[in-house]
């Protein structure tokens, strides 16, 4: 029965015991980690940063303005760059004369 003849020694208990704890730390924390991620609302996995993936430009200023985040001064100012014809942003590839 006791194959170390008077039992496990001192070392042999505290790994005994230390692997114990790591192996139901790990045990809880992959059960937690599996129902964070089952247990989502709205499973928003298509979207990017809290906003619908196809949201325009116009939406998210409008959302923004909606939401008292800027001021109507400044929702329009904004608004009018977007809506500006003329190009020559830094995204757009264009170079002004």
């Amino acid at each position: 029965m006791f194959w170390y003849g008077r039992g496990a020694g001192g070392w042999g208990l505290f790994a005994m015991s230390v692997s114990v704890v790591v192996f139901w730390a790990l045990i809880i924390t992959l059960g937690v980690l599996l129902y964070r991620s089952l247990a989502r609302p709205g499973g928003d996995s298509g979207r990017v940063g809290g906003r619908p993936p196809g949201a325009s430009p116009d939406q998210l200023l409008a959302e923004r303005f909606a939401r008292g985040e800027i001021d109507e001064e400044e929702y329009r100012r904004r608004l009018s760059v977007l809506r500006d014809d003329r190009g020559g942003g830094p995204w757009d590839g264009r170079r002004r004369a």
